[in-house]
């Protein structure tokens, strides 16, 4: 966002409007001088913003926090604060500008170039979707028993039987149930007859 010109279009634009108030002011009425002191402010923090020394500034102040060892605020010495990775690799983000400029050769992207990204990514969340499945959801066979209120090995008539008992206590239609107590009871019986 900052080096943006349309950013900095704008702020010449409020400086111009602060500076015709402020003609307006020594002709007709001091009041104006307020109100150009507040196109003024916005002109000028619009400017800093888009000159990109809001950032900077920014992550000066970020970076001095973080620094190890100074004395409490970072943390202890030798140490980066909650959370901290080393910081010595860090780098701020770079200009939007920049970034595109980068990913585009001589100024035109090329269509391999797009087709690589969206392998890349349609990769990637094939890579997330099988490591979801392949983690097991729902309680363990331990916590499954427990829930069925089952000794450990019960054989699977053992464990339908105790489902049908548990079901009628629990379920959200009877007098005393409870909604979420099903879904345990369900998943239960569903990681026992897997």
């Amino acid at each position: 966002m900052y080096g943006s010109r349309l950013v900095s279009a704008l702020a010449a634009v409020f400086a111009a409007i602060a500076v015709l108030f402020a003609i307006f002011g020594f002709a007709a009425n001091v009041g104006f001088f307020a109100v150009a002191a507040l196109f003024g402010a916005v002109a000028y923090f619009m400017w800093y913003h888009a000159s990109g020394r809001f950032a900077q500034r920014l992550y000066r102040g970020v970076e001095e926090r973080a620094a190890p060892g100074d004395g409490g605020r970072g943390g202890p010495a030798g140490r980066g604060g909650f959370g901290a990775g080393p910081r010595e690799d860090w780098e701020p983000p770079r200009d939007e500008d920049a970034r595109r400029r980068a990913r585009t050769a001589g100024g035109q992207q090329t269509r391999g170039g797009r087709r690589q990204r969206r392998q890349a990514r349609a990769g990637g969340q094939r890579r997330r979707r099988a490591a979801a499945a392949a983690q097991p959801s729902g309680p363990t066979a331990a916590e499954a028993y427990d829930t069925l209120e089952l000794d450990r090995g019960a054989d699977e008539d053992a464990v339908k039987a105790a489902y049908r008992e548990k079901v009628k206590e629990v379920h959200p239609d009877s007098p005393d149930g409870d909604e979420e107590e099903f879904k345990q009871v369900q998943s239960a019986y569903e990681r026992l007859t897997d």
